[in-house]
This record gives C-alpha cells, sequence and structure tokens, in this order.
C-alpha cells in the first residue's frame, strides 16, 4: 500500500489507455442516465427564481448582448466545443512530460471531480437555460448554425441534455487553471492558467448552456477531487517531488559477442594489466626513453645489459672525513 500511495514515473501506454477507456465510460453513464425531463424543467425553474431573487440572474442579458456580435458568438460556440477537450489533454501531456512525479495526483484529482458529477447528473437532472420553458434564451449553436454543443443539432440523440449540473466546463477548465499557476514557472503561463476558467465562464453562461450556479457545482466536485487526492498521496501535487525515478524493471538486452563489428555498445576487451617489471636495483640506472615504452630493463637488449659501464650492486660507501669541524 505504501508503494502504491508513492509517486511513480507513468507509464504511455497505460495512460492513454486509462484516459480513453474512463472517458469512455463517462460518456456512456452520463447519456444513460434518465434525461426525466419533467424534472429537470422544474429544476431550472427554480435555480432562475433563485438566482433573480438575489438579483444575480445575469444570464439572459449576456446571452443576447453575445448574439448580437455574429463573430463573438460563433467563436465562443466553437470555443466550448473543442477547448474543453484541447486544454485538458493538453495539460496532461505537459505533466507527464514535466513533472512526472505529480501527474498521478494531479490527475486522480480530475478522474475523482468527474466521479462524482456523474452522481450529480443522475440525483439533480437540469435542463441548461436555452431550454427552459417560456425563457426568452438564444441557443446560439441552431441560430447560427455552427457546430458545437453536445446537446444541439444532430447530437442531441446521443447526448443527455438535462445533465448541466455540474459544469465540467468549469471543473475541467479550473483543473487545468490551478495546475498550471501551481507548477508553471513563466508568469505569461501563470496568467493564461488563470484567465482560461474566466473566459469559460462568460462562454458557458453566454451561449445559454449553464446557469452561473451550474459553475458553482463544478467547482464544489473539484474541491471533492482535491480532497480525494490529498487523502491518498497526503500532499498537494506541487508539494510532491517533480522527479522520480522509473521502478520499471530493465528491459533485457542480448549483447553479440564483445569486439563484434555492427555491434551497437558491444564492450571493448579489458585493457590488460601494467606488466610489473624487474625491480632497479640499487645503483642500477632505471630504463628511460624507447626502453621505458618497450618495457623498462627487461626488455634491454643483451648487449646492453652485459656493458661493463653499468656497474651492478651498491654504490660504493665514501671514506670517512678526517677532517674536523672548527
Amino acid at each position: 500500500m505504501r508503494r502504491m500511495r508513492s509517486p511513480r514515473r507513468p507509464r504511455i501506454w497505460f495512460e492513454i489507455l486509462l484516459i480513453g477507456v474512463s472517458y469512455w465510460i463517462y460518456s456512456l453513464v452520463r447519456n444513460a442516465v434518465p434525461e426525466q425531463k419533467a424534472e429537470a424543467l422544474r429544476n431550472a425553474d427554480w435555480i432562475w427564481h433563485v438566482q433573480r431573487s438575489m438579483g444575480l440572474g445575469f444570464e439572459e442579458a449576456v446571452n443576447h448582448a453575445v448574439n448580437s456580435v455574429t463573430w463573438l458568438v460563433v467563436a465562443m460556440n466553437y470555443y466550448y466545443a473543442t477547448l474543453h477537450f484541447i486544454v485538458t489533454i493538453a495539460v496532461l501531456v505537459w505533466l507527464y512530460r514535466r513533472h512526472p512525479g505529480r501527474y498521478a495526483a494531479s490527475r486522480l484529482i480530475l478522474f475523482a471531480t468527474t466521479a462524482v458529477a456523474l452522481l450529480g447528473y443522475y440525483l439533480y437532472p437540469l435542463a441548461p437555460p436555452r431550454l427552459m420553458r417560456g425563457g426568452n434564451f438564444i441557443d446560439t449553436v441552431m441560430v447560427h448554425e455552427t457546430w458545437g454543443s453536445m446537446a444541439s443539432g444532430n447530437f442531441k440523440a446521443v447526448s443527455n441534455q438535462y445533465a448541466a449540473m455540474p459544469s465540467m466546463h468549469i471543473g475541467w477548465s479550473l483543473w487545468c487553471g490551478l495546475t498550471i499557476l501551481a507548477l508553471a514557472k513563466a508568469p505569461w503561463a501563470k496568467i493564461l492558467g488563470m484567465l482560461y476558467p474566466a473566459v469559460t465562464l462568460i462562454v458557458i453562461v453566454a451561449t445559454a448552456n449553464h446557469f452561473w450556479l451550474d459553475a458553482v457545482g463544478g467547482m464544489a466536485c473539484l474541491a471533492f477531487g482535491f480532497a480525494v487526492s490529498y487523502a491518498w498521496y497526503r500532499a498537494l501535487p506541487h508539494q510532491l517531488p517533480r522527479w522520480v525515478e522509473d521502478d520499471r524493471p530493465r528491459r533485457r538486452r542480448w549483447l553479440r559477442r564483445p569486439g563484434t563489428p555492427g555491434t551497437r555498445g558491444a564492450h571493448k576487451p579489458a585493457a590488460q594489466p601494467a606488466r610489473k617489471g624487474r625491480t632497479v636495483p640499487s645503483g642500477e640506472a632505471a630504463p628511460t626513453g624507447e626502453a621505458a615504452r618497450t618495457g623498462g630493463a627487461s626488455r634491454m637488449t643483451p648487449a646492453t645489459r652485459s656493458s661493463p659501464s653499468i656497474k651492478r650492486g651498491p654504490p660504493p660507501r665514501s671514506a670517512p672525513s678526517s677532517q674536523t669541524a672548527p
């Protein structure tokens, strides 16, 4: 258990498979939840009434204002449809490459956030503002005929239209923003990280896909995800080491015989230990020049060894001096 709770280096194929299967299960469960249209519409009416009684029912005004600027509302439609996935995957890849020791803890936050959101879809069906009865909200995707919301156009048949609470656009975008804020070094990256969830909030309101209270629900789910990750790793992701050792067993390498041509990384034959030359007796000149390079005294020619000019044996002792010190 201690090993499982310790940060480990992620494995690329396992992560790709895990993310793919997890999103497939998320989509399957989310769309399998009964739509419960009547209850979802009642809940939407109640939330809209609560927000207006608080003086915070600004979604309709924002929706109409943005819809009057065609290029802006079309850009928001594509923003809503694409960046939700692109930015989240990009942050996961960045964590995998640059912060492998913190990747698993951050991924657990995202997975726990998404899992508890599924429970919210089941227990509290909610219609988005654009589907409210008698409402003046504009479905910007339908009006401008852009490919956008999964709950509009041709995607209605394969997506649960009454799963607006909580908003995972806010849950995921805030996860991305906080992760970048905590781990990125460049100031511009930190600024973009915090702007991303703020812009996402404007987009989900302007396109009439969520109430702002749906965003609060997404934040609550993210807080739950952080709690789960902290309970498991006993630290927040930015408190964990950035780099960890790879605990995978090394692959067996099949090498040819040492020195075989064409073998990558073939071992060179070990250098032969230096031969111990004959100990030069006291009084014998040490080999120099070519003799030293070819093995010292043991490589000298017979003529040289038999030369009378080389005196063998200890040097003669000098006779004691007869002078006395003054």
